[in-house]
Parts: C-alpha cells; sequence; structure tokens
C-alpha cells in the first residue's frame, strides 16, 4: 500500500514550546506508514540536533529564510520586494496597533507581513501532500503555496489576547480545512473571535514522553543552582515577553523578600525584553535572588533541581513547560489566565493563583509555609499519567 505523504512547516528549530511540541509530534509518528517532510524555512536553532530521524527536512527557499531577518539584511541579500512589504508592514502595524492601543503589536508586523509578501513568495510545487500542516502561525505557506488535499493550521496561544487585524486573518483561514488548537480553552478562545470555523477546528494536546522529560533530567546544574539551606528555589521557563510576565515575577521576588521568605527565583530563556528585566532587577535590588540564566537547549535538569514551578504568565495557549513540571513531580503555581484550567488541576496538581503581583506572592506564600498542600500536589502529580502518545491518532485521522 502506497505510504500517505505528510508536509509539516514551521520557521526554525529556536528555543521554545512550539519547537519541543513539534519534536514530541514528529517522534510519535508512524514513519512505516506515513512519507513525512518537513519545511523550515530556516535550518538553525538550538534544537535542530533533536529532530529525530523519520522525517525528509527539505531544502531552505531563500525568499522563506528572510521572515526572521532583519529588514536591512534582506534587502542586503537581494530581496528588494520582501524588504518594502515588511517595512510597509511594520508602518501598518504600528498604526493599527496604537488604535487598539495593545501591548504586543508585533503580532501586527507579522501578520501583514506575511499577507503584503504573499505574491512574493513562491510556490512549492515538487509534491502534492495528503496533508499538509502549518504548525505556526501564520498560515499562509501551506494556505496559499502548497498543494495538498487537506490543509491544516495550529493555534499554540490564547488567540483573544494577541493583537491582529481580524479581517485580514479570517482571509488566511479560509484556506485551510481544519484548524488544530493545543487545549480545549485555547478552542474555545479562537471560536469567540471566529465562531463561523466551529466545525473545523478541534484540539489535539502537545504529544510528551514522560520517559524522555526524565532521561533528559539527569545532567548536573547544581553549579547554576546550588543548594542553599532553608532557601526555597523557585523556577520559571519561557521567553522573555510581555505574555510571559516576568517582570511581575521580579517584582513578586522583592515582595516575598520583604515579608521574610528565603527565597531564590530562576528563570531559564531569552527573549526581546532581558535588558528591561536587568534594569528591573536592579531597581528592585534582587540581583542576588533573581537570576536569568539565559538560553538552556535541555530545561529539564533545572525543573528537576528547583522546589517550585511557576508559570507567571498573563496568558497562554498551553504552556508546555507546566506539563513537563507536572512529569518532574514538582508543585506548580500558574497564574490564572484564561486557559489555565486546560493546564491545571487547582488544588490536585497544581495551584491557580490570581493574576499579577498580588496573586502570584500570596499563592507562593500559601504554597511554601504549606507543606501538607505542598506534599499533596508532589504526591498527585507522581500518581498521574501526563504520557499522551494516543493524540497522534487525532492527526491520522485528518487523513483518512
Amino acid at each position: 500500500m502506497m505510504k500517505k505523504k505528510i508536509l509539516l512547516s514551521s520557521f526554525d528549530m529556536a528555543i521554545g514550546g512550539v519547537e519541543r511540541s513539534l519534536i514530541g509530534l514528529l517522534s510519535q509518528i508512524d514513519y512505516d506508514k506515513y512519507d513525512v517532510d518537513l519545511m523550515l524555512f530556516k535550518h538553525e536553532g538550538e534544537f535542530l540536533p533533536l529532530l529525530p530521524q523519520g522525517p525528509t527536512l527539505l531544502p531552505e527557499i531563500p525568499t522563506y529564510t528572510t521572515f526572521r531577518m532583519p529588514i536591512l539584511q534582506t534587502l542586503r541579500e537581494g530581496h528588494l520586494p520582501i524588504a518594502l512589504t515588511r517595512l510597509l508592514a511594520r508602518y501598518l502595524g504600528s498604526c493599527h496597533g496604537l488604535l487598539k492601543r495593545c501591548d504586543e503589536p508585533g503580532y501586527l508586523a507579522i501578520q501583514y507581513g506575511w499577507a503584503l509578501s504573499k505574491p512574493y513568495l513562491p510556490q512549492l510545487n515538487h509534491t502534492k501532500y495528503d496533508l499538509a500542516i502549518s504548525f505556526l502561525w501564520p498560515h499562509y505557506f501551506v494556505g496559499h503555496k502548497v498543494q495538498a488535499k487537506r490543509k491544516v493550521g495550529w493555534i499554540h496561544t490564547d488567540y483573544s489576547k494577541i493583537a491582529i487585524n481580524k479581517s485580514v486573518d479570517k482571509k488566511m483561514w479560509d484556506n485551510l480545512d481544519k484548524i488544530i488548537a493545543v487545549s480545549e480553552e485555547c478552542k474555545n478562545s479562537f471560536l469567540k473571535m471566529f465562531p463561523e470555523y466551529s466545525e473545523n477546528t478541534l484540539v489535539i494536546e502537545n504529544i510528551l514522553s514522560p520517559n524522555f522529560v526524565w532521561g533528559q533530567s539527569n545532567q548536573d546544574i547544581s553549579p547554576e543552582m546550588p543548594e542553599t539551606p532553608g532557601r526555597t528555589k523557585l523556577l520559571t521557563v519561557g521567553r522573555l515577553t510581555f505574555a510571559k510576565g516576568m517582570d511581575d515575577a521580579v517584582r513578586a521576588c522583592r515582595r516575598l523578600l520583604d515579608i521574610g521568605l528565603d527565597i531564590e527565583w530562576y528563570v531559564v530563556g531569552y527573549g526581546p525584553l532581558e535588558s528591561e528585566l536587568q534594569d528591573l532587577i536592579k531597581q528592585y535590588g534582587v540581583k542576588d535572588r533573581f537570576k536569568l540564566l539565559g538560553k538552556k537547549t535541555n530545561p529539564y535538569p533545572y525543573i528537576k533541581a528547583c522546589d517550585i514551578y511557576v508559570q507567571p504568565s498573563r496568558y497562554e495557549g498551553k504552556a508546555v513547560t507546566v506539563r513537563e513540571a507536572q512529569i518532574l513531580a514538582k508543585p506548580v503555581l500558574i497564574t490564572n489566565f484564561p486557559t489555565a484550567k486546560s493546564q491545571v488541576r487547582d488544588g490536585i496538581d497544581g495551584l491557580i493563583t490570581g493574576m499579577g503581583v498580588e496573586g502570584i506572592v500570596s499563592g507562593l506564600q500559601k504554597l511554601i509555609e504549606d507543606k501538607e498542600l505542598t506534599n499533596r500536589l508532589i504526591s498527585n502529580t507522581m500518581a498521574a499519567d501526563y504520557g499522551n502518545n494516543s493524540e497522534i491518532e487525532k492527526l491520522y485521522a485528518l487523513i483518512s
């Protein structure tokens, strides 16, 4: 019997939850039954060596490598139409962002950039696929430049929280047959904005292997996270962006120290707000207690070494790191962002606390001081089965 052909596309393999989720998905596909091509617009990123053997990595297409390049570099490499559309996209995004008073206008620039540059992007003509999957928004490449019997776009975030032009986005979604969200709450937030896609939207959770997480967690990182008797080690993993609430974490750290709790807060990650966070750390006088550890290809030893895992986000789709911390039997505290209940069963395998500094402080104080609660959360996570390899069957069903 002829193998079915699948295409997956994404930007690159930089460190991030989406990229870890992509590796999890690729690791579970049955390559005896499916031929899989992987289209990465740029063959770079710390996670690139972690790609499994099964998929065929397609060659880079020069035009598509420009989407994470500075505009000046795009111009120097001879992509004049793309550079000009990117400049126009930045202008339109900033205007729209000011009108909407949004916190993260960068999504608008990305959205306009793809929409405007679409006429100048080449087709992928060599194969007609049974299923083509765009793993990271925006989904113009699969929607317009790929031949496939069925086309799918993935949603990894709380759609109600990102600044986009709805009419532009609708034209993009209209070119897809199915839309996949990583949680029910993520799906619901998308459908509040686009209820017309309710029949075509389904949930496929991020695929995680507990054995893989545990196997990667044994590295010695004690020089970076040393033991101090009586001190509670907090950890957050994520990009240094507004969405992840790292600024609130710095302020919460100061408050926790002021009420007499002996804590140290570590952050694994990188991102555009790093210099602002360094200034904030200095401003609040927590340089010796709030430590940015930078990029880490393998976050699991750091999660294993912490006492409490904290996700202080303003919004999330479904944070992979929260589930990974639960797999490693850590008490987890997350803020009550709209999709929080898809991450944690409050009081059972984690704690959902109020948004912002006040909520983070009160939740962490409760976890640190209430040992019975902390031990119960640890016990419940140890007893739970967080493996979900069966999610891959939902993907196979889209082909048949």
